[in-house]
């Protein structure tokens, strides 16, 4: 029997468990054409987060997925330079990626980057200096997120150093993302 004969047997085999193994195969290329072509697209294996609050509505909603641009192949615009000319989930500037406090394992925040500050230069106006340089960030929903991440909880008193930021965000699939969200994280 040659390599064609065992190919045709293999694809019209009616044995559960060659065909259980024709799905296996099946899904696992799947798998590999879409992780090539998001490292080929997006620079990483796995560009894709769900939104998991509220802080960046009505422009990304809780169950959306995001698909994520590899930092390493793009440069951010913030909101303030891209005023008038650049816009990306309805409003000026680019929405980010970034690790809290630069910290592994935790998840990870996707805000707006507003602007970039130098070390020494105030934060906001009336606000403290930057210990460092680094992105003001802030969630686009206007009630939950009156303030900047610096001026509360999620990176207090802290710019968003560029090796914190993971990637930014391109595309966004509606709802996808709550099978994601059901499925607890190990």
């Amino acid at each position: 029997m040659n390599l064609k004969d065992t190919f045709h047997n293999f694809k019209e085999s009616d044995n559960f468990f060659v065909s259980l193994a024709r799905d296996i195969l099946t899904v696992l290329l799947a798998v590999l054409i879409f992780a090539s072509f998001s490292q080929v697209v997006f620079g990483m294996w796995t560009p894709m987060v769900a939104v998991e609050s509220g802080s960046m509505e009505p422009h990304m909603n809780i169950g959306d997925i995001i698909f994520i641009q590899n930092i390493d192949r793009t440069q951010i615009i913030t909101y303030e330079d891209g005023m008038d000319n650049y816009t990306s989930f309805v409003y000026s500037g680019d929405v980010i990626l970034y690790k809290p406090y630069g910290q592994e394992g935790v998840t990870p925040i996707i805000h707006r980057a507003m602007y970039y500050v130098e070390e020494g230069d105030t934060m906001w106006e009336g606000g403290p200096v930057a210990p460092y340089a680094g992105y003001i960030t802030k969630g686009d929903n206007k009630v939950t997120n009156k303030y900047y991440d610096q001026q509360g909880q999620v990176s207090y008193q802290m710019p968003v150093k560029e090796e914190w930021v993971i990637g930014i965000a391109r595309y966004k699939i509606p709802y996808i993302g709550y099978l994601r969200l059901m499925i607890p994280s190990f």
